[in-house]
């Protein structure tokens, strides 16, 4: 059944840091576009007192400083969209003028960027104002939860609510134009799908290397570290996308199935398959920074770095490592992921030095794919051919990004606004992301292992090279 296209759409949080660098710019550019209905109500709200007036001010301030001049097309039409309600959410008040808006709960779309603590209130609200009818949907932001039990608690409090077809969990990473790509790179091309096992595949590699510190996130990071900050969601979706099983359909349930296969394939982490640590003060891009404890005002065992050696236990990946690895303060900013292949059976080379097939695939800040080969070095020789890796790149600049690089967050809201689910998370992908990770927690406490430190703009603890290197593996850098 083929979901609503929504005629209201619902921003709570509207004044936030998130709408202002991604939502509302990802807006407007979709309005530009021609990708959103001319007749798409967007309405605001938040605890700030604000008129219309002063938020779509606030709107176009924040198109200016965060969405390029060359994508602010009809921005006066853009504009005239928008309505703001302000919301105490602790309250109902509020809640019927967002009733009276948004003209009842027909064909509504709503976005929630609030604290977690306030998802309970908020979506009693949205009920007891009758805004949780036949054809509205919710997108949740992350975090959703801290744990498998706090995780349970918000999305039962979500399906009192809504019905699971109606749910909407974000992971913006699956927005990107090449993790996208990833879906049909794999399954629209014969080359690879045939070799994408543990046959011809030695190891897989994803690295999500951050160079900022703590910059308004002390207290959120702080409570959660690297491993529920970045592994439990952004790192196990990519894996997921990688290692899953080609779906029957391009949809949400067939794609959704396909992964929740993988990460309930997890193997649980052992003893010595894990590394964490956190930064010391050091070189980022040349500028001096402070160290994690410095930037906190006092100590912490937080760990802002968190390598694992991860394996999958089915038949296609039984025998292939998954090195995953994020952290902040590294030497430089980049998201990839690196498909290692085996080296050929038998060289007829002789003397020349083979190095196996590697596809890299990178996700930002420059979206690319590139496959390494082996070829001749030009020139006549007389000893045997003399042979070299060489980078097969797409040649296009604009292969993965279009004419515009676009914000994640764009792909996303139109599928809210149309109600497709491809590119979100179900809930059984979230608890099985959140028990495996459980269980890294629960092995660190019981091991007592405590960070350990690195220098800011270094890649992290020489450890975690250490885990690569004991299986003859070097990380992509």
């Amino acid at each position: 059944m083929t979901a609503q296209t929504a005629k209201t759409l619902l921003l709570f949080g509207a004044t936030g840091d998130l709408s202002q660098r991604m939502l509302l710019p990802s807006l407007a550019a979709l309005s530009a576009d021609q990708l959103l209905d001319p007749d798409l109500h967007i309405v605001g709200t938040a605890r700030t007192g604000l008129s219309d007036a002063e938020f779509r001010n606030l709107a176009r301030a924040a198109l200016e400083k965060y969405l390029p001049a060359e994508r602010r097309g009809g921005m006066a039409d853009f504009l005239n969209r928008l309505s703001y309600v302000d919301c105490d959410v602790t309250t109902p008040e509020g809640f019927d003028d967002l009733a009276r808006v948004c003209g009842g709960g027909e064909d509504l779309a709503i976005f929630l960027s609030t604290a977690p603590s306030l998802f309970e209130p908020t979506i009693q609200g949205l009920v007891d104002a009758g805004l949780t009818g036949h054809g509205a949907r919710i997108s949740l932001e992350k975090p959703l939860g801290t744990d498998l039990a706090s995780s349970r608690a918000i999305n039962d409090a979500v399906a009192r609510a809504f019905p699971e077809d109606r749910i909407f969990r974000i992971d913006h990473y699956l927005g990107k134009e090449t993790v996208q790509n990833l879906i049909a790179l794999r399954f629209a091309n014969l080359l690879f799908e045939p070799i994408w096992n543990s046959n011809y595949i030695e190891h897989v590699q994803i690295t999500v290397a951050e160079t900022v510190g703590l910059e308004s996130r002390v207290d959120f990071y702080d409570g959660a570290g690297a491993l529920r900050d970045m592994v439990q969601n952004h790192m196990l979706q990519l894996l997921a996308l990688v290692a899953m099983e080609p779906p029957s359909h391009f949809d949400a349930s067939a794609v959704r199935d396909e992964k929740v296969k993988v990460l309930r394939a997890l193997r649980p982490i052992g003893a010595g398959e894990s590394v964490t640590g956190q930064y010391r003060s050091g070189a980022v891009n040349g500028q001096i920074v402070p160290g994690y404890d410095e930037e906190l005002g006092r100590d912490s065992d937080t760990e802002t770095f968190v390598a694992l050696k991860a394996h999958v236990d089915n038949w296609r990946w039984r025998g292939v490592p998954f090195y995953l690895r994020t952290g902040k303060r590294l030497h430089e900013r980049v998201t990839e992921i690196v498909v290692q292949f085996r080296c050929v059976p038998h060289s007829i080379f002789t003397g020349a030095k083979m190095t196996a097939n590697r596809l890299v695939i990178g996700i930002q800040p420059k979206e690319n794919i590139s496959l390494s080969l082996m070829a001749k070095v030009p020139g006549i020789e007389q000893d045997g051919m003399v042979l070299r890796s060489v980078p097969l790149d797409i040649a296009m600049p604009d292969a993965f990004v279009g004419t515009h690089r676009r914000i994640a967050y764009e792909r996303l809201l139109l599928d809210l606004v149309h109600g497709d689910q491809t590119r979100f998370v179900r809930r059984d992908e979230v608890e099985a992301q959140w028990q495996w990770v459980d269980a890294i927690r629960a092995t660190w406490a019981a091991e007592g292992l405590a960070p350990k430190t690195y220098s800011a703009g270094s890649w992290g603890p020489s450890a975690a090279i250490a885990l690569a290197e004991r299986d003859g593996v070097s990380w992509h850098e």
